[in-house]
Order: C-alpha cells, then sequence, then structure tokens
C-alpha cells in the first residue's frame, strides 16, 4: 500500500516564498543574524561549491533561497538592479527586529513608525537587494476606520514640500 502524501508538506503553508540570492551562504548568515532564521536545510549546486537549494525558517514560515544563475535564467535583485517584490514579515516588536536587521547590516528605507492601517511598521533593504518591512499589528480597524485614515494620511502628505 502507497504511503499517503499531503499536498501541503508539514510544517508548510500554502504560500512559500523562493528568493534569488548571490552568495546564498551569506545571505543564510545574514537572515539567522538580522531576523532570527533557523536553517532547515541547504543542498549544493553541481559545482559543489554553490548552494542551489536552502531552507530557513523566519517565525513560523518557511522562506526557500536559490543561488542566482544568469544562464538558467535565475537572477536576483542585484543582478537586476532592484526588486519590485517585499516581504512584510509580523513580529512581536518591530523597533527591536527593525533595529537588529539594521545592525546585520540592512539598509533603512522606512524608519519604523506607526502606520495609518494599525501596524507599526519599518522597511529595509537587505544586503542581497530584497525588500522587507518588519510590523507589529497595534490596532483592530474597520475598513472604513483605515480609509478615513488613508486620506488623512494622504492630505497631510501633500501638503509637505517635495
Amino acid at each position: 500500500m502507497a504511503i499517503k502524501v499531503t499536498p501541503i508538506p508539514p510544517g508548510y503553508h500554502t504560500l512559500t516564498p523562493m528568493l534569488t540570492v548571490r552568495d546564498v551562504d551569506k545571505a543564510i548568515d545574514f537572515y539567522k543574524r538580522a531576523l532570527g532564521a533557523d536553517e532547515r536545510m541547504r543542498l549544493p549546486g553541481p559545482d559543489g561549491k554553490s548552494i542551489m537549494h536552502a531552507e530557513l525558517k523566519i517565525g513560523d514560515s518557511i522562506i526557500m533561497l536559490g543561488e542566482e544563475q544568469p544562464a538558467m535564467g535565475c537572477r536576483g535583485p542585484q543582478n537586476l538592479g532592484g526588486t519590485p517584490v517585499g516581504l512584510y514579515l509580523y513580529v512581536e516588536d518591530a523597533d527591536q527586529a527593525f533595529n537588529r536587521a539594521v545592525s546585520a547590516g540592512a539598509t533603512v528605507l522606512m524608519p519604523v513608525a506607526d502606520m495609518f492601517w494599525g501596524d507599526r511598521c519599518g522597511q529595509f533593504t537587505d544586503p542581497f537587494g530584497h525588500k522587507w518591512s518588519l510590523a507589529t499589528h497595534k490596532e483592530d480597524l474597520s475598513q472604513e476606520e483605515i480609509r478615513q485614515r488613508a486620506t488623512a494620511f494622504f492630505a497631510q502628505m501633500a501638503k509637505k514640500p517635495a
């Protein structure tokens, strides 16, 4: 009798980010220091030096990493000149987690602040070109409350000199 396999492996969520980076081993070290990641596994590439696939666990979520391989169409943000994708990570204390990431080498894009949608959030770019937001949820708001706060926020921003 065949062993029943679940369609979503244990420990994974239905959506799992896969990041392509230059120097996966350095990225693993950064994510451990900056975000408290736990390394689950790493699989060397055919050359025995690069890391073809690695998995980290951050909080209750798994993230996959792979070495960029431009000849195979796998390019990281540094090769592409940036990324349009952001990762939004909820943490217990956004200020503490953000400071830890910056101390580990992240570049600040937006300092931690209270946001109109009820989160306290800051944004950084990691040394490998990926954009992260670290947030702590502070308020449960209705969609109408968020809309009202957004309107007020954008009106205030429009008054600031460019």
